[in-house]
C-alpha cells in the first residue's frame, strides 16, 4: 500500500528507484568493560581505527577528480580535522584506561560529551555541525565493529546494493550520511537518498545540491518505516517520500522527473545570461561561500561576485586559532579566484562556545549562560577580543590590495559597537601602515541587518555603513522568537509574517532612498518563490548558495519589474498570512 512521508527538501529533483537501506553503527555499539591486561591492547584497537579512517579520508580526498564538487574537498578536510582534534582520537583512549570500557563506547562517550556543546550553539547553521562530528564517530565505528569481525574493508557505510534492472537507480535511506559517504554515490547508481536526522545547511545537503541529487531530510522515520528494495519517490520540491507508489503514480513522477531534468539543462543555457527582467531593470546576483574551495562552484554558476564569505569557517574544528598569515592568505585565494569581482568577507560571526570545538581559549565566557544565543557571539566576541580581531581586520586590509573586498559585520545593534569597530578598524590600518604594508583604503565597510534593533534604527546605520546586508535567517528568528531547527516549532518560522515583510521592505527602501546598496543573502534570497516579492521591494542584489543562482536568475528574467513593484505595493498592505500567500501565488504566476 502506497503512503508518503515528509521531510526539509534540501536537493530539488524527482529520484525514482529501489530503497537500500543503511544501518547505523551507533545503534549497534556493545558496552564492556575490559579485562585489566587487556586495556592497551583495546587502546591500539581504537588507535588502529582512527588511522584507518584517516586514511580513508586523506585516500579519498587524493582521489578526488575535477568533476567533483569543490565542496567536497573541503568537507573530507573538515573531516580528517575533527578526527585529528583530541577530544575524539585522544580523549576516548583516557576513557579506555580509567574506566576500562571497550573502544565503541568509550567514542560514544566522547561523542555525546561533544554534541551537547553543539546543542547550545545559537546559529542554525553551526550547531547543525554537530553532524558532522557524528558521521565522524559513525566512520571509525564502523572500522572498529568491521575489524572485530575480521572484515579490513573500508569503513563507508554504503554496502553493496542489488541492483534495479528497471529505473537503474537506487535511493539510499540512512539515519544520517556523511560527505564522504556521497564519494560512494560516483561508483554506484544512486538517485537520490533520504535521512532521517539533518537540516537544509548540513554538509550533507549541500553536497546533495552540489551533486545535483534529490534529497529529503529530517524524516525521522524513514529508516524504520521502509523497507529494503521497496519502490520509493523522491520529491525533492515537495519534501515528500512516496513509498510503494502505485503505478499510476509511477508513470506521473516519471513525467514530472524528465520535465525537471529538461528544466536543468535549459538552466544552464543562462550562465553567462544578465540577470534582467522583460522590462530591463538589471539586479546583481552574487554567491555565499564557506571556504576558498567554494569559488569554482560559484564561479561555474555565473556568480558576479561574493555576497558572503563566512570566514568562521576558517577557525572551526583546529586545535588553534588560525593566525594573520593564515587568514590573510585564504582571503587572498578567494580574491584572486574571483578575478575581479567583489568579495564581501564577513568578520568572525561565532561566539566563544563555538571556538571551544576548535582549542579556543575563551569558552569559560559561555559556561553557566542561560541562553548563549543572546549572550557573547558575533561582533559582541570580537570586540570583546579585540587582539583576534584586529589580526582578522589586519588580514582582510591586506588581501584588499588583490582585488575588490568589501568588510561586513555581523549582528550589530549598538552605536556603541559601531564606533568600537571602526575605532579599532582605524588601529588596524595604523598597524599596517606603520609596517609598510599596503592596504585599500577605501575599501567599504557594512553591516549585517539580522537583529530587530538594527532594522527599527536604520538611520544609524545608513548615516555610518557604505552598504547593509540583510541575514533574513536570523531576522525572522529573532523577530518572530523562533528556533528554526526546533520541531516543535519550526512550523512557526514563516517568511511571510507581515512584520518580516515590512522589516525587509522598510530597509531596502530606505537604503535605496538614500543611495546605499542593500542586499539579502539569508536563505530568501536564494529561493525562486521569493525572488519577485525581493525584486518588487527594490532588491538590486541577491546573494545565495551557487547550487541556486540559475533558478532566481531564471525567475528575474521571467519577471516584469513594474508589475512586481505594484502587486508587492498590496501585499504589503496585507495583514492576514493566507491572503498573503495567496497574493505571493499571483505574483509568481
Amino acid at each position: 500500500m502506497a503512503f508518503t512521508l515528509h521531510g526539509i527538501a534540501v536537493s530539488d529533483g524527482i529520484a525514482i528507484g529501489r530503497a537500500h537501506r543503511i544501518t547505523q553503527a551507533s545503534l549497534e555499539v556493545a558496552h564492556y568493560l575490559v579485562d585489566e591486561d587487556r586495556v592497551e591492547a583495546e587502546v591500539a584497537r581504537f588507535d588502529a581505527a582512527v588511522k584507518t579512517v584517516q586514511d580513508e579520508l586523506k585516500t579519498l580526498h587524493e582521489g578526488l577528480n575535477q568533476s567533483a564538487p569543490a565542496e567536497l574537498g573541503a568537507f573530507l578536510d573538515l573531516h580528517w580535522m575533527i578526527l585529528s582534534d583530541a577530544m575524539l582520537s585522544q580523549e576516548p583512549r583516557a576513557v579506555i584506561r580509567t574506566r576500562r570500557c571497550n573502544a565503541e563506547w568509550a567514542l560514544i562517550q566522547q561523542m555525546d560529551a561533544l554534541v551537547a556543546q553543539f546543542d547550545e550553539i545559537e546559529d542554525a547553521y553551526l550547531r547543525e555541525r554537530k553532524q558532522d562530528v557524528v558521521q565522524v564517530v559513525e566512520r571509525v565505528l564502523k572500522t572498529l565493529m568491521a575489524a572485530k569481525l575480521g572484515n579490513t574493508g573500508s569503513s563507508s557505510i554504503i554496502g553493496q546494493p542489488q541492483r534495479n534492472t528497471q529505473e537503474g537507480e537506487m535511493i539510499v535511506v540512512a539515519h544520517d550520511l556523511s560527505p564522504a559517504d556521497m564519494l560512494i554515490f560516483k561508483d554506484h547508481s544512486f538517485a537520490g537518498f533520504v535521512t532521517d536526522v539533518g537540516g537544509a545547511t548540513a554538509h550533507t545537503a549541500i553536497m546533495a545540491r552540489s551533486l545535483r541529487l534529490p534529497a529529503i531530510v529530517g524524516i525521522k522515520n524513514a529508516h524504520a518505516l521502509v523497507q529494503e528494495g521497496e519502490w520509493l519517490i523522491i520529491d525533492g520540491v515537495a519534501g515528500v517520500l512516496v513509498v510503494s507508489p502505485t503505478e499510476e503514480i509511477l508513470e506521473d513522477y516519471r513525467l514530472k522527473a524528465r520535465e525537471v531534468a529538461l528544466k536543468r539543462e535549459k538552466l544552464k543555457r543562462l550562465k553567462t545570461a544578465r540577470a534582467i527582467t522583460l522590462d530591463d531593470h538589471e539586479v546583481e546576483l552574487q554567491a555565499n561561500i564557506e571556504l576558498p574551495s567554494d569559488v569554482p562552484s560559484a564561479l561555474a554558476a555565473g556568480a558576479q561576485g561574493v555576497g558572503l564569505f563566512r570566514t568562521e569557517f576558517l577557525f572551526m574544528n583546529r586545535a588553534t586559532i588560525p593566525d594573520e598569515e593564515e587568514q590573510t592568505a585564504a582571503y587572498t585565494d578567494v580574491v584572486r579566484a574571483m578575478q575581479g569581482r567583489p568579495v564581501t568577507i564577513r568578520t568572525l560571526d561565532v561566539g566563544a562556545d563555538k571556538l571551544d570545538f576548535v582549542g579556543g581559549k575563551n569558552a569559560e565566557h559561555m559556561r553557566g549562560q542561560a541562553n548563549p544565543a543572546l549572550g557573547l557571539r558575533a561582533i559582541r566576541y570580537s570586540l570583546a577580543e579585540p587582539q583576534l580581531f584586529l589580526a582578522q581586520l589586519r588580514a582582510i586590509l591586506r588581501a584588499s590590495t588583490h582585488g575588490p573586498v568589501k568588510l561586513l559585520l555581523p549582528m550589530v545593534a549598538h552605536a556603541h559597537e559601531i564606533d568600537a569597530t571602526f575605532h579599532l578598524l582605524g588601529q588596524a590600518r595604523a598597524q599596517l601602515t606603520a609596517k609598510g604594508i599596503a592596504f585599500d583604503e577605501k575599501m567599504k565597510i557594512g553591516a549585517m541587518i539580522e537583529v530587530p534593533a538594527a532594522a527599527l534604527s536604520l538611520a544609524l546605520f545608513i548615516r555610518k555603513f557604505d552598504y547593509l546586508s540583510i541575514g533574513t535567517n536570523d531576522l525572522i528568528q529573532y523577530t518572530l522568537a523562533i528556533d528554526r531547527t526546533d520541531e516543535k516549532v519550526a512550523h512557526l518560522y514563516d517568511p511571510l509574517h507581515p512584520a518580516i515583510l515590512q522589516l525587509l521592505a522598510q530597509t531596502i527602501h530606505m537604503g535605496n532612498r538614500a543611495n546605499v546598496e542593500v542586499a539579502v543573502c539569508g536563505e530568501m534570497a536564494g529561493d525562486p518563490l521569493y525572488a519577485r516579492l525581493l525584486l518588487g521591494m527594490g532588491l538590486k542584489q541577491f546573494s545565495m548558495h551557487s547550487a541556486q543562482l540559475l533558478e532566481v536568475k531564471q525567475a528575474i528574467m521571467q519577471s516584469n519589474y513594474a508589475r512586481s513593484k505594484e502587486l508587492v505595493a498590496s501585499i504589503m498592505h496585507a495583514d492576514e498570512p493566507q491572503v498573503i500567500r495567496g497574493m505571493l501565488a499571483e505574483l509568481n504566476g
